[in-house]
């Protein structure tokens, strides 16, 4: 991400004019999903999966147990669901890009960490993968990073197989459903057997049309033995209407692999992000996920992890914080169906000037999954006294072989921490920046140096004025 001394929300809420090669009728229909399928010209079993999945979402409830979403319910027949921007789809080269497009993502830093930290770099723009690059050394151990459009046609048996089947089913929920009907984009990984990926690849996806829906679908398969890291970064220009994103994250990791997922979503603060994620994770294998959660109106994400492998583990690590207006509910879901299986959960929040944070954990052990250890541990600071935190954890433990752990706080800044620091010559808001900055350090050591120093200026930004 970008290297720079000042972070200004400008970077962010930079909006070009909108240069569209087809925009779909706003609303959801099943004259949009033959639309979407014709542009694409998708074989025929993906036409009838969405039509198919459509039928689903339109038969289930809305989600009546989380933050309100009244608002994006009422303004859904204004949403576009589906826009190709007047770009070349999956650039290799940066001059292919058309220059608002370009100077936006040079505006993100993306340019400069792909020539610095990356191996391979995926864009998205709209509803549409615009840029695609992977490094030779990778390509000829064969690596396939490419986006879910290009796979689909290019790796059909592998996408088939791996696509919203054994991980995300489209039942899943109201939103996978809507995911399955209306997905486009996205990224397609493969890492064969025994390599080792040891630059992270990136993807970045930006919403920039006002009332916009993207749904960009992620498709991860690490192979036996083999180990990658993965980014994903995503921000929008503000606005004053409704705007949706509901991506969708499927992370197969087989046997004795490694994968490790990193993202850092800044959706302005009229986006409702409605996003899922999952990772099925076999004999020996590793999950790891690092979820960061800044922008949106509100945010109802609780990335999975199913352990059906004998010494399957996974690691989570999230922070949410939620300013004016925002409401952060967010979690993990681990479930537990093989013995040895290990989970740490690591969940932090802040909220200030009214904001609303809430954990929301599912912790299942099956009574198979004998000798399984897990820890869960919930930390929240508040800025203020109007803002709120909750945590709903969820534990049903199936055996009696099992080591559970839990442990949730509430902090508030005190008069006498702010006294401290300010005796030592900072200001108020100078001291309030340091607590903060303390209170996320665990986060912010487990990243990347680069999406660190990214992480740190991003919620500086959210700190700024927090005194009024």
């Amino acid at each position: 991400m970008k290297m720079q001394q000042e972070l200004s929300r400008e970077m962010f809420d930079h909006k070009n004019e909108d240069r569209f090669k087809y925009v779909a009728p706003e609303g959801l229909t099943e004259e949009v999903i033959h639309k979407i399928s014709d542009y694409k010209k998708e074989p025929e079993w993906m036409r009838q999966f969405r039509l198919k999945a459509l039928k689903i979402y339109n038969s289930m409830p809305i989600p009546n147990w989380g933050p309100d979403i009244k608002q994006l319910i009422n303004d859904f027949n204004k949403i576009k669901f589906f826009a190709i921007p007047d770009a070349k789809e999956n650039a290799t080269k940066w001059e292919d890009l058309p220059e608002d497009i370009r100077k936006t993502f040079e505006r993100l830093g993306i340019p400069e960490a792909e020539r610095n930290v990356l191996g391979g770099v995926g864009l998205q723009y709209e509803s549409q993968a615009v840029y695609h690059n992977l490094k030779k050394d990778l390509e000829a151990k064969g690596v396939i990073f490419t986006d879910c459009d290009i796979a689909i046609k290019e790796y059909p048996e592998l996408f088939k197989e791996h696509f919203m089947t054994k991980c995300v089913s489209v039942a899943l929920h109201k939103f996978s459903a809507l995911h399955a009907a209306v997905w486009s984009g996205g990224t397609f990984i493969y890492i064969p057997k025994g390599v080792k990926v040891e630059v992270p690849l990136q993807a970045y996806f930006r919403m920039n049309a006002e009332k916009m829906g993207q749904f960009e679908h992620t498709l991860i398969i690490v192979d036996e033995g083999a180990e990658m890291q993965y980014f994903e970064g995503c921000s929008a220009p503000q606005y004053v209407t409704s705007s949706l994103h509901a991506g969708c994250v499927e992370i197969h990791v087989k046997k004795k692999a490694k994968a490790s997922y990193i993202s850092v979503e800044n959706w302005s603060k009229n986006t409702y992000n409605l996003n899922t994620k999952r990772a099925i994770v076999d004999e020996e294998g590793t999950i790891n996920w690092l979820n960061g959660n800044m922008g949106s109106k509100i945010t109802m994400l609780y990335p999975c992890s199913v352990l059906v492998g004998r010494k399957a583990r996974s690691d989570f690590l999230g922070i949410a914080f939620a300013g004016k207006d925002q409401n952060q509910d967010t979690g993990t879901k681990i479930y537990h169906l093989a013995p040895e299986t290990t989970s740490i959960t690591r969940s932090k929040s802040i909220a200030k000037d009214g904001g609303i944070t809430s954990y929301r954990g599912l912790l299942k052990v099956s009574k198979n999954a004998t000798n399984t250890k897990a820890a869960v541990q919930c930390d929240a600071l508040l800025i203020d006294e109007k803002s709120k935190s909750n945590t709903f954890p969820y534990m049903e433990i199936g055996n009696k072989e099992t080591d559970i752990a839990h442990e949730a706080t509430v902090g508030k800044i005190s008069d006498e921490q702010i006294f401290y620091l300010r005796s030592r010559g900072l200001s108020e808001e100078q001291a309030m920046k340091m607590i903060v900055a303390g209170f996320i350090e665990p986060v912010v050591k487990a990243l990347p140096l680069e999406y660190a120093v990214e992480l740190n200026r991003l919620i500086e930004l959210e700190m700024d004025k927090s005194l009024g």
